[in-house]
């Protein structure tokens, strides 16, 4: 889906693969819904998803905190996406990490001036994700990476980033499946984001024009597949068996 609509082709695509026994993730960079509220929302749009073929950026973050166990944290984040970080220390005053997601109004003066001073003190940074810009929703707005960007460079430390197009996503899809990158495609409508971070990954893409793509964004990466809709895809599929 993008900004609400369907893609033409999507429900009857994803039920064939599933048909044939092809392992399925969807992979996103919102943070602001935890990977149980982005499946039912596609659920109730009549895709045959589970919540565990879902993995959203808050989620990821969430398995990396688990994975280095910081003493504390300061989680930026609104919306669903919050319940993923429910097993953390949670301390804005003198956490170890502050951790960056989608803030929504509440990325304020107070609130980034605080992390700014926070992060001069020692504390660590991460970036849910590193996209700028985002026009899911309609409009375009600021996205993580803007905010994240601008503590970067007051504060002269630099973020870890979670989201595509960094590989660790990525890398949790293929544990999560037990297959090699040899063994999987990655399909998506943003070549920054889902092209670039399949190819960080040693991983091969299937760009489809739909969704965010434009033109432009061909001169910013290369894959290895381009397809005018989604259910091209199954041609293409066929073509690499």
């Amino acid at each position: 889906t993008y900004q609400g609509r369907l893609m033409p082709g999507a429900i009857d695509t994803i039920t064939t693969l599933k048909e044939k026994g092809i392992l399925l993730r969807f992979v996103t960079n919102s943070t602001l819904k935890s990977r149980k509220s982005c499946a039912q929302k596609l659920q109730k749009s009549g895709f045959p998803i589970q919540e565990e073929e879902v993995i959203t950026a808050s989620y990821a973050t969430a398995l990396y905190l688990k994975k280095i166990n910081p003493q504390s944290c300061w989680i930026l984040l609104e919306g669903e996406g919050i319940s993923e970080f429910t097993e953390f220390n949670h301390n804005p005053e003198t956490p170890e990490y502050v951790v960056v997601g989608d803030y929504r109004h509440k990325f304020t003066f107070d609130s980034m001036n605080k992390a700014l001073q926070l992060l001069m003190k020692g504390t660590k940074l991460i970036g849910m994700s590193s996209e700028l810009v985002d026009t899911s929703l309609g409009d375009i707005e600021l996205n993580v990476g803007s905010w994240v960007h601008m503590l970067e460079k007051a504060s002269g430390v630099e973020a870890l980033y979670i989201g595509k197009p960094r590989p660790y996503m990525f890398e949790l899809a293929l544990e999560s499946m037990h297959l090699r990158k040899s063994e999987v495609i990655m399909v998506g409508d943003k070549v920054t984001s889902d092209v670039v971070g399949a190819h960080n990954a040693g991983i091969k893409a299937i760009l489809v024009k739909t969704g965010e793509f434009t033109e432009a964004d061909l001169d910013l990466g290369t894959p290895d597949f381009i397809c005018d809709s989604v259910e091209d895809i199954l041609d293409v599929l066929k073509f690499q068996s």
